[in-house]
């Protein structure tokens, strides 16, 4: 009895730790780019491929860079149906994104891993 009464306890506060997360998400766009160095935040510095470029809203003077963002796509925002593959994908912001069309400029591979890159633009949550 106590066993079942541990296990509906560790599945009530793991569904509730989700509806946190959730929640703290905030919604925006996200395009994708290629061409990944030179960066505004590093230079000609590599910094992998799992990383983007915050848009103006979010630059700050460059006070973003090197923070970490957790992305997940949430549909589609073009006649591209069912883009997402349900993953999501942590990002470090390493450059400007200046009149870009999304909240965030992903690089394509972290894209690729959250949508069909057929896309060009997606909806997405992201959380610090």
């Amino acid at each position: 009895m106590a066993m079942k009464i541990t296990h509906v306890l560790i599945i009530v506060i793991a569904i509730v730790s989700s509806l946190i997360l959730v929640c703290l998400a905030t919604p925006g766009t996200a395009t994708f780019y290629t061409s990944y160095v030179p960066s505004a935040c590093y230079g000609n510095q590599n910094n992998g491929v799992m990383i983007a470029a915050a848009s103006d809203p979010l630059w700050n003077n460059g006070a973003i860079c090197g923070k970490t963002f957790r992305v997940t796509c949430t549909g589609p925002t073009n006649p591209v149906p069912h883009p997402c593959t349900g993953k999501t994908v942590t990002v470090k912001i390493v450059d400007h994104c200046p009149g870009c069309g999304g909240t965030l400029d992903l690089s394509r591979e972290a894209f690729a891993t959250i949508a069909n890159p057929v896309a060009g633009i997606i909806k997405i949550d992201y959380q610090q």
